[in-house]
């Protein structure tokens, strides 16, 4: 199962790629939402975890996130390139987005995410559940044990940085920079691979 989802969207445009992720994102809000109000017990429950503290976020969250940010640039310079191979998922949904796309695309994806599994989930069921299930739906990792390794191993220092600082903010704002980060890095080997060195431009969403 996990092979055909991974060759389904490895096939995909990267404006099939684009609805697929909007579509997942709305079904995780949608997910996250239903449980939230079964598992609740009250607004000011489901407020407490959206707590505005300004060092956790902007300290602990942004050092967070640069440790990743460069300990994923160390394994991608060392490592061989066919362990981080997705098939080119990754490339074909941000290479060819504006920075704008590209920072709305980050703030929805780490939003949505970190409010269903550390808000909703992890609030409720634990570290480890939210970890499994959040491994679980970067399905077509499954088959690459190092970036699974790296999705399980991220999902579970987010989750102790939910458990330190009870905020969703702190984790959102770590996974926003981790994927703001990596996805401009796509886009700019992109342009300087196919746009600078080629003399031109082949696609209108460069700018």
């Amino acid at each position: 199962m996990r092979n055909k989802q991974a060759e389904a969207l490895k096939h995909m445009s990267d404006k099939e790629l684009l609805g697929h992720l909007y579509v997942s994102q709305l079904l995780f809000l949608l997910v996250g939402v239903i449980l939230s109000f079964f598992l609740f017990d009250s607004w000011e429950e489901f407020i407490s975890i959206w707590t505005f503290q300004p060092f956790d976020i902007f300290v602990i969250g942004t050092i967070f996130a640069l440790v990743v940010y460069f300990a994923d640039l160390l394994l991608m310079k060392f490592v061989p390139k066919y362990m981080f191979d997705d098939g080119g998922i990754n490339e074909k949904m941000f290479q060819r987005r504006t920075v704008l796309h590209i920072f709305f695309l980050a703030f929805i994806i780490a939003l949505v995410e970190e409010f269903l599994f550390r808000g909703v989930i992890q609030t409720h069921f634990g570290l480890v559940a939210a970890s499994v299930i959040f491994a679980l739906m970067h399905i077509r990792y499954l088959s690459k044990w190092l970036l699974l390794f790296s999705v399980v191993l991220l999902s579970f220092l987010l989750g102790l940085i939910y458990e330190y600082t009870g905020s969703v903010l702190v984790t959102f704002w770590s996974h926003f920079l981790i994927d703001l980060l990596l996805a401009l890095k796509i886009r700019h080997d992109f342009i300087n691979k196919y746009v600078n060195n080629d003399g031109g431009r082949d696609n209108d969403e460069q700018k």
